[in-house]
């Protein structure tokens, strides 16, 4: 059989799509795949050894403030009881597809993970109730202690063994690419960007008479069919990825079907830009593959919880960090006259205006600096009709220099989020005049309230064009929920301690 079948210039594939050829394993091919298997397991291994011990560490200085606060120590029973509560820990955690968990975004990741230290909560509460020696207070106090560790460390934990992994490279497992070369493209980037995720395209296969040597990224194309299960074989790959958006229904599923006899795992990537999201459920209509898309701002539980975790978070580390906002308020005073806040007008949820609070960090005269600073400089004029911001911008202090850097400044709104003006993470706040920017998206942006922190605050903060600032906040709105709230929280923690692209 001819195997060098390639597609029209529309993209899509000829009805006589051909099955995949099954290679002969030689020795080399053999040693390769072998690797690569030892080579999971390794990853795996590691992951397991990083969770023991984190729950053994966390469960030892549960202990120890046990001993110190009751003034006592753990009977046999409790230190018996270390091994298999971590054992329970683990187990869920496998269970849940955490092993090594390829293909798991930042938020299903998180997601799965507090499931999982909620589960072993459980479990190991029940255990500690039905032991009968010991203070039983006590004990509860440790399971409390773990619980709340597990829950904040155990994230810390994986992404700093990830990356270790991933320097070493041992993370992630090779996948193949079948798709168009835009679309193909565009799935290479992604995958780079986000390594997370744990898959490393090894090769993209362009069917459309692709001509040897192009090269995107360094990755080879190639244009025979059977080529792409041969080098498959060759390095241990068990996945493949179809991003063919424009390819005929018909010759999809022969692809799709032919690739199912050869890869354990087959993705297709949908003709579904800018309508599906991260809580998009496949359903199973008689044969009929449908897609179920959720919008979880309409889940009104799911409002009230993300309101919950605004009051507790900004009320909890009002008062942690008020010594911080009194020793902003002095410096901003001694620096330059004037209030030490400033308030500017806002949009908010259901196109209501709201004063939104900040540290003041320009001079009381800005507007006339900012006119004398344009009126001679066009360059800096057009910087500021696209962005509305200035990287050179005269008006701000030295101190408010530093407050912009850090994103100190901010810090006041949340008094709007006590008020229920602003959440802690949300979409940009914007002004009456930015409406037209936003087009058909304000729609979606009005249905929730503006947030302290974002998606586009953490994906480049200041050095993103307007237009991928609109592009991030339409994101955030289609994929809301309160484990990417949590995410961008972290995330914000990391892009505020490097101050990335802030001015």
């Amino acid at each position: 059989m001819d195997m060098r079948s390639t597609v029209n210039a529309q993209g899509a594939a000829p009805a006589n799509v051909p099955a995949f050829a099954e290679p002969e394993l030689g020795a080399d091919t053999f040693l390769r795949s072998w690797a690569e298997s030892h080579r999971q397991q390794l990853v795996i291994l590691l992951l397991v050894l990083s969770d023991v011990l984190l729950a053994f560490l966390i469960w030892e200085a549960a202990t120890v403030f046990q001993s110190i606060w009751a003034n006592g120590s753990l009977s046999e029973v409790d230190v018996a009881s270390i091994v298999p509560n971590a054992a329970v820990w683990v187990g869920l955690r496998a269970l849940l597809g955490l092993y090594p968990g390829y293909g798991l975004d930042h938020v299903e990741e998180l997601r799965r993970q507090t499931f999982a230290a909620l589960a072993a909560l459980t479990i190991t509460a029940v255990f500690a109730s039905t032991l009968l020696t010991g203070d039983s207070l006590s004990r509860l106090v440790i399971v409390v202690m773990s619980f709340l560790g597990l829950l904040l460390l155990a994230p810390v934990m994986r992404y700093c063994v990830k990356r270790a992994m991933l320097k070493a490279e041992l993370w992630g497992k090779p996948v193949v690419v079948l798709g168009s070369q835009q679309a193909g493209e565009n799935l290479l980037k992604v995958l780079r960007k986000e390594w997370q995720l744990g898959f490393r395209p090894m090769m993209v296969f362009d069917h459309r008479s692709a001509q040897a040597g192009v090269t995107i990224e360094a990755i080879r194309y190639g244009e025979l069919l059977d080529d792409c299960v041969g080098f498959a074989r060759k390095h241990g790959a068990d996945t493949i990825i179809f991003a063919m958006p424009h390819t005929r229904r018909e010759d999809l599923a022969k692809l799709v079907g032919s690739a199912g006899i050869v890869f354990r795992y087959v993705i297709v990537m949908p003709n579904l830009g800018g309508i599906t999201n991260s809580a998009v459920i496949a359903r199973d209509f008689a044969g009929n593959c449908g897609v179920e898309i959720k919008h979880n701002l309409l889940d009104p539980w799911a409002r009230r919880a993300k309101r919950v975790l605004d009051l507790f978070a900004t009320v909890v580390g009002g008062l942690l960090i008020s010594p911080l906002l009194i020793a902003v308020v002095v410096l901003i005073k001694l620096d330059s006259p004037g209030p030490a806040f400033y308030g500017h007008c806002r949009l908010g949820a259901g196109g209501t205006h709201f004063r939104c609070w900040k540290f003041r960090t320009m001079y009381t005269n800005a507007e006339q600096l900012l006119d004398e600073f344009l009126r001679g400089n066009p360059d800096l004029r057009a910087e500021w009709e696209q962005n509305f911001k200035l990287q050179n911008d005269p008006r701000i202090t030295r101190v408010g220099w530093f407050l912009r850097k850090t994103s100190l400044d901010e810090l006041p709104q949340l008094w709007n989020v006590v008020r229920g003006d602003m959440s802690l993470v949300g979409p940009r706040p914007i002004v009456e005049s930015e409406i037209t920017k936003y087009g058909p998206v304000y729609e979606m942006y009005r249905r929730i309230r503006p947030g302290m922190s974002g998606f586009w605050q953490v994906s480049g903060r200041s050095d993103t064009s307007y237009a991928e600032r609109v592009k991030l906040d339409a994101y955030y709105v289609h994929n809301w929920s309160i484990w990417l709230d949590l995410v961008i929280l972290a995330r914000t923690v990391r892009s505020v301690v490097l101050s990335r692209g802030a001015y």
